[in-house]
């Protein structure tokens, strides 16, 4: 009897369509979710030796879907924003070509500032720091609603350039410089949280990262020429209720801003008030003495570049 090794013919693969991944947010946000497994259901087993016990133990709950590690571990995720905020404008305003930026509206631009470069304590980096927090807080909110991928786009196309009375532009270096930075600030203050259990860190980083590589996505596609043969229907990404896009000097925003500041008000605008009352007031710690709503803010305001966040 002939033995079976395995290599039969496998399963078809599941049809995707191309064309779907560039004239519909819907269709791209769903492969996405798809690939990285997004909160598909299937707790996987935690990788390691199945000898260790602490991978058995962990193996025994399996990690929490996605979608309910975010839910449960969005108060951490929250109690960091205000020092991600300022480890990321003092990393911003150490190099001239992303300080200049605050200037001239695009890094592309090359001509030094007529006027002094901006510092964190000028009124539009304080402002500016107002907008990264609000978008922080937006990013541990509801990822099963389609509005919230909606407008991670919205936010990808605002920083090409696009979009806004007063354009934009960040080329994509910086943007995905910056997005790795706060990536690794989250990895590293997850990680050596001293109350979480290994089973949540791993399943809340794993979260993060998936919704950050999503995002890096939506700012990289309104850069990329892929799928370029389809621009005439890509110019307008129909939303149910509303509209979005961009293509050329083409441009549909939910929006008739007059000045950036408003720009910046309706890339953020979905975001509640009382979120941001609940994130500005908030006083719980991850277990330390110190006052502060953040276990690191004392390290974001030093001169110091460690991010060494729960060290003594």
């Amino acid at each position: 009897m002939p033995v079976d090794y395995g290599l039969g013919p496998g399963p078809e693969p599941k049809h995707i369509d191309r064309k779907g991944l560039y004239v519909s947010l819907d269709d791209r946000i769903k492969y996405l979710h798809e690939f990285l497994d997004f909160n598909s259901g299937k707790n996987r087993p935690v990788l390691g030796n199945s000898d260790d016990s602490s991978c058995a133990e962990a193996n025994a709950c399996c990690k929490p879907a996605d979608v309910e590690a975010l839910q449960s571990g969005s108060k951490y995720l929250k109690q960091l924003i205000p020092a991600v905020v300022n480890l990321v404008y003092k990393k911003l305003l150490q190099y001239d070509i992303t300080s200049r930026a605050f200037h001239t509206g695009s890094t592309a631009i090359e001509t030094e500032p007529e006027q002094d470069y901006l510092h964190e304590e000028t009124p539009q980096i304080r402002r500016r720091k107002m907008f990264l927090r609000w978008y922080l807080i937006k990013l541990c909110q509801d990822p099963t609603s389609m509005d919230f991928w909606r407008y991670l786009s919205k936010v990808g196309m605002m920083h090409s350039g696009q979009g806004r009375l007063h354009p934009l532009n960040i080329e994509f270096i910086h943007i995905n410089a910056c997005m790795g930075y706060i990536q690794d600030i989250f990895i590293e203050a997850l990680l050596s949280h001293p109350q979480i259990s290994l089973r949540r860190k791993i399943a809340l980083l794993r979260a993060v990262n998936k919704i950050l590589c999503i995002q890096l996505d939506l700012f990289a596609k309104w850069r990329l020429r892929d799928g370029e043969e389809y621009e005439d229907e890509m110019s307008v990404y129909s939303f149910g209720s509303g509209k979005e896009g961009c293509l050329g000097d083409k441009t549909i925003l939910g929006s008739s801003s007059s000045s950036s500041a408003d720009d910046d008000t309706a890339s953020i605008a979905s975001v509640t008030p009382s979120t941001h009352s609940a994130q500005t007031t908030q006083t719980a710690q991850f277990g330390a003495s110190r006052a502060s709503v953040c276990p690191f803010a004392d390290l974001a305001q030093s001169s110091s570049s460690e991010t060494k966040i729960w060290a003594n």
